[in-house]
């Protein structure tokens, strides 16, 4: 399996190889912490996880270990990954994205999971309740998939005259067809044409950004999925060389050049989880911790990427700005 489909990375805070964690007293926990995003598209809530577990009393490379798989953006790898670390005898699954907290509760019902989803997480099966999860589940549950139509409203306000707004979603993404129907729903409510293209490789994306342009479309809205996640350099790079207005998932496409995001906050996200995986491995039982629903909203501007665009943001959208990057 190549490098860019399997990793086992060390990235964000000190983390012990599983080949030395015998030499390690008994007593310290091992964390199996896996996600289908890279390495550093993890850093926004590997961070601040390790901030709370620590704040909690367990400092990674000292009172804790910490294992770390990711995927790549390749949700099909993800069980094989979960089962991994199983194997491992981990102490505590962490699994930070909805396709990686299906895949963990596939090989156990024992080792306490901690989640955090963008899909609600009785439906999913993870949990029987937010107010008592009932297994050996907890975690965190966010809005992902269904903000694609607020969105497409910030857009329609950037723009006068949006005429078609592309709507790029991942061809691999178990999503996918939910939000499509959300994103078409939303577009036919307002008058709003809308062309869906579907993606699955970064070639595909490259030919996407080619048809969208010979198209004229006068803006772009990315779904929700791990894989734009890890190629977000790309997508930047590529709405800047078509100079195609385009608003993101998350903030840190717009601290890297784009033009505007709007998502929970995954500093929040992060922390919650952290603040569960402490409370477990001081004796508490997911079973009886409550599902935290994330509150926190962020909506990012980029003025100097508007200006390199030729666009004016409205007063009405910079009020309503969490961050405006200058």
């Amino acid at each position: 399996m190549r490098r860019r489909e399997f990793i086992l990375g060390l990235g964000g805070a000190a983390a012990w190889p599983f080949a030395a964690r015998a030499q390690q007293p008994p007593t310290v926990p091992v964390i199996g912490y896996f996600s289908g995003r890279s390495p550093d598209a993890e850093a926004p809530i590997r961070v601040p996880f390790l901030k709370a577990l620590e704040e909690a009393g367990f400092a990674a490379g000292r009172s804790v270990a910490i294992e770390y798989l990711y995927s790549e953006g390749r949700d099909e790898h993800l069980p094989a990954l979960a089962a991994e670390l199983v194997r491992r005898r981990v102490a505590m699954l962490v699994a930070t994205d909805r396709p990686s907290a299906v895949a963990a509760r596939a090989p156990t019902t024992t080792i306490p999971i901690v989640f955090t989803s963008g899909f609600d997480p009785v439906q999913l099966g993870l949990v029987a309740s937010y107010n008592r999860p009932g297994g050996n589940a907890t975690g965190v549950s966010l809005l992902t998939t269904e903000l694609g139509p607020k969105r497409l409203g910030l857009v329609r306000e950037l723009l006068p005259k949006p005429g078609t707004i592309a709507f790029v979603v991942n061809a691999n993404s178990a999503s996918t067809p939910f939000q499509i129907q959300e994103m078409q729903a939303a577009a036919q409510a307002i008058g709003q044409p809308l062309l869906v293209v579907s993606v699955g490789t970064e070639e595909e994306v490259d030919k996407a950004f080619a048809t969208m342009a010979e198209r004229n479309v006068a803006a772009v809205v990315y779904g929700a999925t791990l894989f734009f996640q890890v190629i977000s350099g790309r997508l930047v790079a590529l709405a800047a060389r078509y100079r195609i207005p385009a608003l993101y998932e998350w903030r840190e496409f717009v601290t890297a050049g784009g033009l505007m995001s709007y998502s929970t906050d995954r500093n929040e996200i992060g922390r919650e989880a952290g603040i569960h995986a402490g409370r477990i491995l001081k004796g508490e039982k997911p079973a009886d911790l409550p599902v935290v629903q994330s509150s926190r909203f962020e909506f990012v501007i980029n003025l100097k990427t508007a200006k390199s665009l030729g666009l004016e943001i409205p007063p009405t959208l910079l009020i309503r700005a969490d961050e405006v990057i200058e």
